[in-house]
C-alpha cells in the first residue's frame, strides 16, 4: 500500500508539472500574438502606449522561455541551481525592459512637446481588456499549480504575471481617457505609466538571475 501511495503521488506531481509546462507554453504563444497585434495597431493608430505594450509582450516571450526552462529543470531536479540558459534569458529580459523604459520615456516627452495625438485608441482598449481577462486566468491557474506543487518559483511566476494585468490596466485607462476626452497627452501619459512597471520588471529579472525567486511586483 505505501508503494502504491508513493507512485500515485509521483503521478499527481508529474501531472501538475505538465500543467505548469503547458501554462508556460501558452503564455509564450499568447504574448507572441499579443505583441504582433499590439505593435501593428500601435503603428497604425499612432498610439505610443499600445506600441510600448506590444514591445513589452515580446520581452515577456523571452522571459517565458526562461520560465519554461525553469519548469523543466525543477521537474527533473528540484534542488539544482538555475541553468546558464535561464540566467542568460533573465539578463537579456532585464536589459530589454530597461531599454524599453528609456525608449518610452524619450518618445513620450517628444510627443507631449510636439502635441502628437493618436488616430484612435479603440484598439488599445480592446486589446487591453482581452489581456486583462487572459492574464487574470493565467495568474489563477499558475497559483493553483504552484500551491499544489509547493513550488516557490512557480508561485513567484504567477505573482509576476500580475504585472501584465497592471500594464494592461494602464493601457486601458489611457486609451479610454483619450477616446472619451480627446486629451492629446493621455496616450503619452499611459506610456509613461508603463515605464514604472518596465523598470520594476527589469530589476526583478536581474535579481532572479542572481538567484532570488521572489516577485515584489504583485504583493
Amino acid at each position: 500500500m505505501p508503494q502504491l501511495t508513493i507512485v500515485a503521488d509521483k503521478n499527481i506531481t508529474a501531472r501538475y508539472y505538465q500543467y505548469a509546462l503547458l501554462l508556460g507554453i501558452f503564455t509564450v504563444l499568447y504574448n507572441l500574438g499579443e505583441g504582433v497585434v499590439s505593435i501593428a495597431f500601435g503603428i497604425q493608430d499612432e498610439t505610443l502606449a499600445l506600441f510600448g505594450f506590444g514591445v513589452d509582450s515580446f520581452i515577456e516571450v523571452m522571459s517565458g522561455a526562461g520560465i519554461i526552462a525553469m519548469i523543466l529543470r525543477i521537474w527533473k531536479n528540484p534542488d539544482t541551481p538555475k541553468s546558464v540558459f535561464e540566467k542568460t534569458a533573465l539578463r537579456i529580459t532585464g536589459a530589454s525592459f530597461y531599454l524599453l523604459a528609456i525608449g518610452l520615456f524619450i518618445t513620450a516627452l517628444v510627443n507631449i512637446y510636439s502635441g502628437h495625438k493618436p488616430e484612435t485608441t479603440i484598439s488599445g482598449a480592446i486589446i487591453s481588456l482581452i489581456s486583462i481577462a487572459v492574464m487574470w486566468a493565467l495568474v489563477y491557474a499558475k497559483t493553483v499549480v504552484g500551491r499544489r506543487l509547493d513550488s516557490a518559483p512557480i508561485l513567484a511566476d504567477a505573482n509576476c504575471t500580475k504585472v501584465c494585468i497592471y500594464m494592461s490596466v494602464v493601457v486601458l485607462i489611457a486609451s479610454l481617457l483619450y477616446q472619451l476626452t480627446g486629451i492629446g497627452y493621455a496616450d503619452s501619459l499611459g506610456a509613461l505609466g508603463l515605464i514604472y512597471f518596465a523598470v520594476q520588471e527589469g530589476r526583478e529579472a536581474f535579481e532572479k538571475a542572481k538567484g532570488v525567486d521572489t516577485c515584489a511586483c504583485g504583493s
